[in-house]
C-alpha cells in the first residue's frame, strides 16, 4: 500500500507514544518526534519506503502551524506586559543568535553556520511552557503573562527569518536580494490587506450563510493553503503566505470558528511534520557527539536563562518573575524545527547542525517541567539566602496578583 501503510503505522504509533508522553507530563510532539526516530532511516528497525512523500505533507503542517498561529495572534494578548514583550524579545533574540554565534565559533564552524545555530536556539517552546503552566496551575499569574506575551512575539519572529537566514546562500546579493524581497513582502502585505477588507468578509459571509460546517473548514484551508502556495510561486515563502492568511482572517467576523475548526486539522498534518523531524535524527550522532550535544544543552540553558532573567529585572519585574522566567523559556522550541527544516530544504545548514540543534531541543524540553517545576523552591531558598525585596505593585496587572506564584 506503500504510503498509506506509512501513514497508518505512523499515527498508530504516534497515539502510543502520546499516551505515554501524556503519563508522564510530556508535551505530546515529544512522542511523535520519538515516533519518527523509530521509523527512519538510522535506527536500524523498520524503516517507512514513503519518507519523501510524508515530508511533502509535512510542509502542509508546518503552513497549517503558521496559519493557525496567525489566527490566534491578537494584540490583546500583549498589552498587560507590551514593553518586555515587544522591546525585550527582540533584544533577547539578538542576544542569543549572538551567543549561538559564539558558540558555533568555538565549534569551529563557519560564521553561515553559527549565525543558524544562534537563530535556531533564540527560540523558546510555546507548546512546552503552556503545558508546563497548565500542570502547575501557574497559568494566569504575571510570571505566566511576561512568558506568553515574549513567546508570541518570539513566534512572530519566525517569519522575518524563513524569509532572511536563507539569504545567506548568496552572500554576494547583499542588499540586492534582501530589497528584492522586502519590496515583494510589502506589495504581498498590501494586497492581503486589501483582499481581507474587501474581498474575505464577502467571501466568508456566503460560505457562513450556507449553513455547511464542511464546505466552512474547506474555505478555510484553501485560504490558508492557497494563500501560502500564492507567496511560494513569487519567490517568498509558503509558511509566511500561510501566517499572513491566518491574521487577516482573525480579524473578521469568523476568526474564532476558523480557528476552532483548524486545530484538528493542523494537529493531524503537525504530527507528520514532527515525525519527520524525528526521521532526520541520527541517534547514532548523538553516542559519537555526546560531549558537543552536552555542551550545547548546559551553555544554551544556562544563556537563556540568565538572558530572560535579566531582561525581566530589567524590565522592572521584580519577586519571583525573573527567576520563574528564566527557568520556563530556557528551552529550544518546536518553531527551531520548522526553521532547521528550511535550513536542511535550502542546503543553508548541514545534518551535524540539524542533528545537533534537534538534540538540544528535545533534551530541553524535556527538562522544562523538571527545571521550572523548582521555581517556588529556588525562590523560597533565595528569600532565607538575601534579603527579601520590598514587593513593587507598579508593574503588576489587577488580574495578575491572584494566585501569583
Amino acid at each position: 500500500m506503500g504510503i498509506a501503510t506509512d501513514l497508518i503505522l505512523l499515527v498508530v504509533t504516534a497515539f502510543f507514544s502520546g499516551l505515554l508522553m501524556q503519563r508522564l507530563g510530556q508535551p505530546l510532539i515529544l512522542g511523535y518526534i520519538l515516533t519518527g526516530i523509530a521509523f527512519g532511516p538510522y535506527t536500524g528497525g523498520f524503516a517507512l519506503t514513503s519518507v519523501h512523500e510524508i515530508e511533502l505533507l509535512a510542509e502542509i503542517g508546518v503552513a497549517l502551524l503558521l496559519f493557525a498561529l496567525g489566527l490566534e495572534f491578537s494584540l490583546k494578548d500583549l498589552k498587560p506586559v507590551k514593553k518586555i514583550a515587544l522591546i525585550g524579545t527582540p533584544i533577547q533574540i539578538i542576544l542569543t543568535i549572538g551567543m549561538g554565534y559564539g558558540i558555533g565559533q568555538l565549534m569551529g564552524w563557519d560564521a553561515k553556520s553559527s549565525l543558524w545555530l544562534g537563530a535556531l536556539v533564540s527560540l523558546s517552546s510555546t507548546m512546552v511552557l503552556l503545558k508546563t503552566l497548565m500542570n502547575q496551575g501557574w497559568l494566569g499569574t504575571l510570571s505566566s503573562k511576561v512568558m506568553v506575551g515574549m513567546l508570541i512575539v518570539q513566534d512572530l519572529a519566525v517569519v522575518p527569518l524563513i524569509v532572511l537566514l536563507p539569504m545567506l546562500n548568496d552572500p554576494s546579493l547583499g542588499w540586492i536580494s534582501l530589497e528584492i524581497a522586502i519590496l515583494k513582502t510589502v506589495v504581498f502585505l498590501a494586497g492581503m490587506i486589501l483582499f481581507g477588507t474587501r474581498l474575505l468578509p464577502l467571501i466568508m459571509r456566503y460560505i457562513a450563510h450556507l449553513g455547511s460546517r464542511e464546505l466552512f473548514l474547506l474555505a478555510i484551508t484553501a485560504i490558508g493553503l492557497g494563500v501560502g502556495y500564492l507567496t511560494y510561486l513569487v519567490g517568498l515563502s509558503f509558511a509566511f503566505g500561510a501566517f499572513v492568511a491566518g491574521m487577516v482572517l482573525s480579524e473578521s467576523d469568523y476568526g474564532h470558528q476558523a480557528l476552532s475548526d483548524i486545530i484538528p486539522v493542523r494537529d493531524l498534518f503537525g504530527l507528520l511534520f514532527f515525525a519527520s523531524v524525528g526521521m532526520l535524527l541520527n541517534p547514532g550522532f548523538l553516542l559519537d557527539h555526546w560531549k558537543q550535544v552536552l555542551m550545547l544543552v548546559l551553555i544554551v540553558s544556562l544563556g537563556k536563562g540568565i538572558i530572560f532573567a535579566l531582561l525581566a529585572r530589567i524590565f522592572k519585574y521584580g519577586n519571583v518573575v525573573p527567576l520563574a522566567v528564566g527557568l520556563g523559556l530556557f528551552q529550544v522550541g518546536e518553531f527551531s524545527f520548522v526553521l532547521a527544516q528550511v535550513g536542511v530544504s535550502t542546503n543553508s545548514i548541514s545534518h551535524e547542525v540539524y542533528s545537533l540543534v534537534l538534540t538540544t531541543a528535545i533534551i530541553t524540553m524535556f527538562l522544562t517541567p523538571i527545571i521550572s517545576g523548582q521555581t517556588a523552591h529556588l525562590y523560597a531558598l533565595s528569600k532565607r539566602w538575601f534579603q527579601h525585596e520590598p514587593l513593587d505593585t507598579i508593574n503588576y496587572p489587577k488580574s495578575g496578583l491572584r494566585n501569583h506564584v
